[in-house]
């Protein structure tokens, strides 16, 4: 096993190391390419030869220096990527080599050659191409987790997905169909044949006062709300739910652009769900950090993001959800990715490719 190691790492080390680098709170432009020599797994790790990652919110809030516990400048974005190990380390399994695989990195993505822990490494399926396999990563664990493990939705239910066009609400609105349930969807107008193709009750965010017309559709609540803006516009969310009703949170969209310290906006979102969620009534309230759980139980957190994301590309291979790819765009062209991925012109993913 340790010549095929080294052999393979050799072999990796002739080709070069391409990564993005986020200096500071810069504009798109201001991302810089770094070259280097490509690194050589460690005691457990595998090298991932990248063949594609995406442009997700949480790298627009970090080259503002908003995201919540993003590392210190200078470093290298990156929220997920798929694809090929490249490199086995010693004691990884040495059948790892050459196959494709998918990781949850939550920075380090951008980049041509990837060391990741061989235990974080979840094989992709037969069929699924590596740009379609990057749009499930980050969006589809998260849709799948805040679904069926914090709502825990059932069949003739109704639930609310903020951002229904959006890279994890467009597939919350499909694996909720899947599930037997119905969705109404909040998105801007020009989304909204779209949305009803795909049987979602379209909302405009943009019209008046939104809770109310959810209201006039569900005038007896709605099961569950699945909210990634944030803001004020969290207590609407927590007035749609019928009584047994989940809300569930996941981000604070609506404070990007906000000065201020960076944790505030997070903290004042936390405790207000802390407190719904303590109070004596029948519903309930979370806020979803897909990254829960791994500092203090690791291995558990390894097994639930394998279970769940292999159940999302399952999905997938059965045609239970679908994904768009707005645009691929290589590595070098980043600026140009960035500034489309935050444009909200696009439906889909923005796709990096080598």
């Amino acid at each position: 096993m340790n010549m095929q190691v080294r052999d393979q790492s050799r072999h990796a080390n002739t080709e070069g190391l391409v990564e993005v680098v986020l200096p500071g709170e810069v504009e798109p432009e201001g991302l810089r390419i770094r070259h280097g020599a490509v690194p050589a797994p460690g005691p457990g790790q595998v090298l991932i030869r990248m063949e594609a990652t995406g442009v997700s919110f949480a790298e627009q809030q970090m080259r503002r220096g908003r995201y919540y516990d993003q590392p210190p400048f200078p470093f290298v974005p990156g929220y997920d990527l798929v694809g090929t190990v490249a490199a086995v380390g010693e004691g990884a399994d040495p059948g790892l080599a050459g196959t494709r695989v998918a990781a949850l990195v939550k920075v380090g993505g951008w980049a041509s050659h990837v060391l990741v822990d061989a235990a974080d490494a979840v094989p992709v399926p037969d069929g699924i191409g590596p740009a379609e396999a990057e749009a499930l990563v980050v969006n589809g664990i998260t849709a799948w987790q805040m679904l069926h493990r914090k709502a825990r939705v059932r069949a003739g239910q109704t639930i609310v997905v903020h951002g229904a066009n959006g890279g994890v609400g467009s597939v919350l609105v499909q694996l909720a169909h899947a599930a037997g349930v119905k969705v109404i969807g909040t998105a801007s107008a020009r989304h909204h044949d779209a949305l009803r193709e795909q049987g979602v009750v379209p909302v405009d965010y943009r019209d008046g006062d939104v809770a109310a017309r959810i209201r006039e559709l569900a005038p007896g609540g709605v099961d569950a709300v699945f909210d990634h803006v944030g803001g004020r516009g969290i207590v609407g969310s927590w007035s749609l739910l019928a009584p047994g009703g989940t809300l569930v949170s996941y981000g604070s969209a609506s404070t990007r652009d906000d000065e201020g310290p960076k944790q505030w906006p997070v903290l004042k979102l936390l405790g207000r769900v802390w407190l719904w969620h303590a109070l004596p009534n029948r519903r309930r309230a979370y806020f979803f950090n897909v990254w829960a759980g791994r500092a203090l139980a690791k291995d558990r957190f390894r097994a639930r993001l394998r279970a769940d994301l292999t159940q999302v590309f399952a999905a997938y291979r059965r045609g239970d959800i679908t994904v768009q790819v707005a645009a691929r765009l290589p590595l070098a062209r980043v600026a140009d990715a960035m500034r489309l991925a935050e444009s909200g012109t696009v439906a889909g993913k923005v796709v990096l490719t080598p």
